[in-house]
């Protein structure tokens, strides 16, 4: 099922006047969740990659491409790999390659010397996304359970949002001509499965975690480990955490 942002604004509307009537949110939109029926405001999503236990596979990105038919030569998400001097880890610049986004994995590596890992990249859905802030129409917004969405009937394909965003998520999708990105699997995570990213990594690198449950592992993970965001500078309210993040990411 395809939900627009109108659809989710109406919906959400309708949640506050039928409320006490304990309306959920998929009565209201025609969603068929499995099991328990959604309720967007007992969520709010986000996801944690580990990098120690990322192999740059390129299963994720595969999984992705696939489940939801991003077009050739794009990309909702990527790995990229690091390779860092070990004789100079503090001032040598890394060395980073993503080919083909790594949907196809990585060629072993001829560089001898370096620190080498991978790093997963999607679009972070920040709490403070520039992207909504910029956007002319409202075509990108986020939905009550913190997941940045781009309406496409909306979308003037304008590309203010391609360039606001700092993590380099968005692209021009050339069949629609309207910004495109990772969803976090919106249609899969609203009938309570996970993303296909996380569901085809098969060391559990990704995990898709929600904020508002007070059983999710990701509150301990935030209180014990060393855990980080991609440019914490930006302010972007950035909800996908990374354990193990070198330094040198950018």
């Amino acid at each position: 099922m395809t939900m627009t942002r109108r659809d989710l604004i109406s919906g959400g509307g309708k949640l506050l006047l039928l409320a006490s009537a304990a309306a959920t949110w998929a009565e209201l939109t025609g969603a068929e969740p499995a099991g328990d029926a959604y309720r967007v405001a007992d969520h709010w999503w986000g996801m944690l990659v580990d990098i120690d236990k990322c192999i740059g596979c390129g299963n994720c990105v595969r999984g992705c491409s696939n489940e939801n038919h991003v077009p050739a030569g794009f990309f909702r998400t990527w790995v990229e790999r690091y390779e860092i001097s070990v004789d100079s880890p503090t001032t040598a610049q890394p060395h980073v390659e993503s080919p083909e986004g790594a949907i196809n994995g990585f060629p072993p590596s001829t560089n001898e010397n370096v620190k080498s890992f991978f790093v997963p990249k999607l679009c972070n859905h920040c709490a403070d996304s520039p992207c909504v802030q910029v956007c002319p129409v409202g075509a990108t917004f986020v939905s009550p359970d913190g997941v940045v969405l781009v309406d496409q009937n909306y979308c003037l394909g304008c590309r203010y949002c391609i360039q606001a965003c700092p993590y380099g998520t968005r692209f021009i999708n050339p069949e629609t001509q309207t910004a495109d990105k990772c969803t976090l699997c919106y249609h899969r995570i609203t009938k309570g499965l996970t993303t296909a990213c996380c569901e085809n990594c098969p060391t559990g690198a990704r995990q898709l975690v929600d904020f508002k449950n007070p059983k999710d592992p990701i509150h301990a993970i935030l209180r014990e480990s060393k855990v980080q965001v991609l440019k914490p500078y930006m302010a972007t309210g950035a909800k996908v955490y990374y354990k193990s993040l070198d330094g040198a990411v950018r």
